[in-house]
Order: C-alpha cells, then structure tokens, then sequence
C-alpha cells in the first residue's frame, strides 16, 4: 500500500448477495449515501473488493469525495460463488453480472473504475451497455490473453498432486492466487482456461465512446499495448503511474488522484 493512502481503515461490511443469470451467487458492497452519485468497482485477477479497492484506500476516498461506492466480488472470487466450469467465466457472463448488479441497486447509470480484468471487463461493460457506463477508469487493462500463458495442465498438477510448478509465468500466477486466503485455486483455474474461449481480447476496433482514463504503471510489461488501446478510444486518455508495476498499481495515491479527477470531469472531454 502507497505510504501516503489514508491510514484509518474502512469497515468492510457483510456482503449483499445478487444472482447471475445461471444461478450464481455474486457478492457485493456499498458504501456512502444512497442517493449519491454512484461508482462501481471492479477487482482483478485472483483479488477481491476488500484486496484491491479497500485495503488500498480507494473506497475512503471515493467515499470522501461524495461518491456512492458499489464494489463486486467477481465469479469466482472472494465472497462470490466459485465454479469450476470454464465455461462459466465468458466475458458476456462477467458483463451479465454487473448488469445484475446495477439492476437490482436500481442504479442505471455508473462511473466505473477497473483493475486488470475488472478493467477488461469494464471496457466490454461500456461498449456492449453504455447506457450504463458514464465514463470509466481502467487500470492495467490487458490487451489480448495474459491468462493464455498460463500452463494450465502444470497448475492443475500443483493443485491436484502437489507437483511443483516449472513455468515461471505459471509459477507467478499461483503465487499471486495464494496470497489472497479466500481464493480457490481450482476456480482460478477454470476461470483462466475459460478466458481463452470467445471473445476475451479487447477489440480495438469497436472501443468504449465514453470517457476513459487508461492507467498503467511505468514498470507493467503491458505498458505499450496499454497505450496503443487507449489510442483506439475516441476519448481515452492515458496516464503512466511512475514507479508501479502490474501488482502494485491499485495501492498508487498518484493513480487514485488522477482516477479522483477524471471522474469529477463533466463532459466529454475529461
């Protein structure tokens, strides 16, 4: 966490539950006064709400500055339901989820604000729904498949067996997975393997229209291609946090105070 985020912790409450289309229980969060303008974020690979925007201090902040914050434990993370079908992790399933998620809070419109696959999942959100995406924040937004790396069979053989894993990207991804007491190995698994079917790349040649803010640290190996797909928004802006790479980023007060600004922008240019 960044030396300067706000020291006093913010109360994670218990979760409120949502269903996805399939069945699924989604786990959700709020914060802040009901009639608020509201923000909705959205974790990445192997994390939670509590990981990646509370721990950090993104809530206290959002909070702080007026905002109504609605976090998600996406499928097959954190308090949420965790199958072990890869089918059940399509990017159309992510987006059904946060539909239902706005629906049942009678919320129609958002500022979204997304890390890693809560960015991506943010940029299909306001392409294939703008209704409900005002303007967004991406962070460490992959382009293309980072989880197609991953050597599922040696995974599935250190979950399963206990065999060490070789692969250094793979190795890099359990550990990543570990460090988060709730998450399930197997589900991660599945979720990785199922982000290989259909339509998981970014398409640069149908981008978000809203406003969006592309974040990336300067030491994230997707620095470029992050870049290269907010020159594909017609009104992306893209801002490099120094210092940070892909793990680290969330915890940055310089991204938070660049995401705190953009998001209190009106009109379209941000």
């Amino acid at each position: 966490m960044d030396a300067l985020a706000p020291t006093l912790r913010t109360e994670m409450p218990p979760p409120s539950y949502i269903m996805s289309a399939e069945g699924y229980q989604i786990a959700t969060y709020s914060w802040g006064e009901p009639d608020a303008d509201p923000v909705l974020c959205v974790h990445g690979f192997a994390s939670s709400c509590r990981d990646n925007w509370v721990e950090t201090g993104w809530v206290r902040a959002l909070t702080g500055a007026g905002y109504r914050v609605i976090g998600v434990d996406q499928r097959g993370h954190g308090a949420s339901d965790k199958p072990y079908d890869p089918h059940a992790y399509s990017m159309g399933a992510f987006v059904g989820d946060l539909v239902a998620v706005l629906d049942t809070y009678l919320v129609d419109a958002v500022r979204y604000v997304g890390y890693s696959l809560g960015a991506r999942v943010g940029w299909q959100l306001a392409v294939d729904a703008p209704e409900h995406v005002s303007r967004a924040v991406l962070g460490g937004i992959p382009d293309g498949r980072p989880l197609g790396r991953l050597r599922i069979e040696q995974a599935r053989a250190y979950v399963e067996q206990g065999i060490p894993v070789e692969d250094k990207v793979t190795q890099n991804y359990v550990t990543l997975a570990e460090r988060v007491a709730t998450n399930d190995l197997r589900a991660l698994i599945a979720l990785a393997e199922g982000m290989r079917f259909g339509d998981a790349d970014p398409d640069p040649e149908r981008p978000p229209v809203q406003p969006v803010l592309f974040a990336t640290g300067s030491e994230d190996a997707i620095l470029e291609r992050s870049r290269v797909l907010a020159g594909s928004a017609p009104h992306g802006t893209f801002v490099e946090i120094p210092g940070r790479h892909h793990f680290n980023t969330p915890g940055s007060r310089a991204f938070r105070e660049a995401a705190a600004e953009f998001l209190g922008a009106n009109g379209v240019e941000p």
